[in-house]
């Protein structure tokens, strides 16, 4: 019955067992875009570069993709935040028969990624699209020509994503600056992955150096710096008492939110460790490689997780769990410090923007990780927002990041649950 099986299988057209997306030009129906974020144009022939617009909010960026003599195509980049060869434009594919056995295979050619990071994308149906990040594997694979990339198809699903019609089967991203080659790209039925991927189940827990090209040249000197800033403090006998622990909202204290910190929080030796871009998986290595050892402070300040939600737009739930990871780290090797858990701060200039509406329900989760005495949960989102549910620009110029206004609010807002824990 196998081998019956078998020969029926082999037998059925390749239509059924694979798609192929691109083998030197794209399936009928189907065209490369190329795109930056300011603009876009169309891969018809030998060569395509994204236009300016009028008013370019990075002048000096280029992004353009090449069709070789062989097919395959070939993604220039640089000074870009964010440069993408996108397969789209089609009839949406149904992919649900193709899980969970499936993979996407293509041929695949790092020619420069000194200065630039790269990622995989593939859409999960509406305002939906998965990613696998490939910067530090594809910096390795600079130089060494063509290699044979197969990703189970799987890499790029959720549990509730709809892939019964997917619009964009694949997506080549690029940041910073760099040249990445693609060839014969094909989505297979039944396929061997030779490739790892993140497993997203487990994304926010496993600790991991922040992979991002605009990151990678500063996150890690940035790590030694505050190491050393720690042992400044206890080589001059100086007693930390109070720790910020976050992302670039944090990290903004020692810019937007200097004057603010210089007047609430430089008297108790306070330390900022906050990282732009970090998710919790990111601050969780940290706390792992030593980030608040050698000092006792009586208080820690954590807000983790809109970059979980801004990133990868993750189930709320797996966020909540990374926030608990490194809840327990902290209290691994700092046991005597009453923790403030901040509740993350709003995003999206409106209440119904999507990222808004994931940090809420992210939110909703955290008072469960509250004791009220080691853990401490605390919102202070209605003194950032307007009484509509808005945003104002000289609170969050961004709608993500605060400006000196917003740290003195936030300051200000953390005095009534701060001040107890730092008396002497």
């Amino acid at each position: 019955m196998n081998r019956l099986l078998l020969a029926l299988l082999a037998a059925l057209p390749l239509t059924t067992q694979a798609m192929t997306l691109d083998d030197g030009k794209p399936a009928t129906g189907w065209h490369i875009a190329v795109t930056d974020f300011e603009g876009e144009a169309r891969l018809t022939g030998d060569r395509a570069t994204v236009p300016k617009p009028a008013q370019p909010h990075v002048p000096n960026s280029r992004v353009a993709a090449q069709r070789g003599d062989d097919g395959a195509v070939t993604l220039q980049f640089s000074n870009s935040w964010i440069a993408q060869a996108r397969w789209q434009g089609g009839k949406p594919l149904d992919l649900r028969g193709y899980l969970p056995h499936g993979t996407v295979e293509f041929d695949l050619n790092v020619i420069d990624l000194a200065k630039g990071g790269m990622k995989f994308k593939l859409g999960c149906g509406k305002d939906c699209e998965r990613k696998i990040p490939y910067l530090f594997a594809g910096r390795l694979a600079v130089g060494k020509g063509r290699q044979r990339m197969s990703f189970a198809l799987k890499c790029f699903w959720r549990d509730g994503d709809d892939f019964s019609a997917v619009d964009v089967p694949f997506t080549l991203e690029g940041t910073g600056s760099g040249e990445i080659q693609i060839a014969k790209l094909r989505i297979n039925k039944h396929g061997k992955a030779t490739t790892v991927c993140p497993d997203y189940r487990k994304q926010s827990v496993t600790p991991q150096r922040l992979q991002e090209s605009w990151a990678v040249d500063w996150w890690l000197p940035r790590h030694e710096a505050k190491l050393a800033e720690i042992r400044a403090h206890r080589d001059a006998g100086r007693r930390v008492d109070l720790v910020f622990l976050g992302d670039s909202i944090t990290q903004g204290w020692e810019n937007e939110g200097k004057t603010a910190w210089a007047t609430h929080f430089a008297q108790y030796n306070a330390v900022a460790l906050g990282f732009g871009g970090d998710r919790t998986e990111n601050l969780l290595w940290r706390l792992q490689h030593g980030e608040i050892d050698g000092m006792a402070p009586k208080a820690i300040v954590m807000m983790i997780g809109t970059n979980n939600t801004g990133e990868r737009l993750e189930d709320p739930a797996l966020t909540v769990a990374g926030i608990q990871a490194n809840l327990a780290e902290i209290r691994k090797r700092q046991p005597q410090a009453t923790v403030l858990l901040l509740a993350l701060f709003p995003r999206g200039e409106k209440p119904d923007d999507l990222t808004r509406r994931h940090n809420a329900r992210i939110n909703a989760l955290l008072p469960a990780l509250a004791d009220g005495r080691q853990v401490v949960f605390l919102d202070i989102g209605s003194a950032l927002t307007n009484a509509d549910g808005t945003l104002s620009k000289d609170i969050l110029p961004d709608f993500l990041h605060l400006s000196p206004r917003g740290y003195d609010l936030w300051a200000r807002s953390l005095e009534a649950s701060l001040i107890p824990l730092l008396a002497p």
